[in-house]
């Protein structure tokens, strides 16, 4: 079992492409989306682009799919400045391949029930740098927290 810990967020800008998918689509769709953003990112001279990511909104699987940014920028229609979701998360690492995901997100929901703590909607995946040995991976987990109020 991951560990799984509490902590602030604050929105960090992105620039993504939208879409809605199924779970069996996301292994073809988020690499896409990611090239397509990346892509964009390079033609716009976008300094210092960061981490890819993905952002589930919801249960529908409405995403938002790109890179970590540092500035505002206009989209062209098809990529989108954003940003990842503001407050208290809970958070887990994966060190793996990316198809075990599921389980690093069961983890943190079930902590999370666990330890009393209601979940707001979205989660996020950010992923870290590439390499061809699927085992050494790291993938944050962040499932965004109700608040207490």
């Amino acid at each position: 079992m991951p560990d799984v810990r509490v902590q602030r967020v604050s929105p960090q800008l992105t620039a993504v492409v939208r879409f809605r998918a199924s779970q069996s689509e996301l292994s073809t769709l988020i690499p896409q989306a990611c090239g397509k953003v990346w892509s964009f990112v390079r033609a716009a001279g976008i300094a210092n682009p960061g981490r890819h990511l993905a952002i589930y909104f919801d249960c529908e699987m409405n995403i938002e799919c790109g890179v970590e940014v540092q500035e505002q920028f206009s989209g062209n229609g098809e990529i989108f400045c954003s940003s990842t979701p503001e407050g208290t998360a809970a958070t887990a690492a994966h060190i793996g391949p990316y198809n075990c995901l599921g389980q690093t997100h069961d983890a943190v929901r079930q902590w999370c029930a666990d330890q009393g703590y209601k979940l707001a909607g979205p989660s996020w995946e950010i992923y870290g740098h590439w390499t061809d040995d699927p085992s050494k991976l790291r993938t944050d987990v962040y499932w965004l927290l109700a608040d207490e109020s």
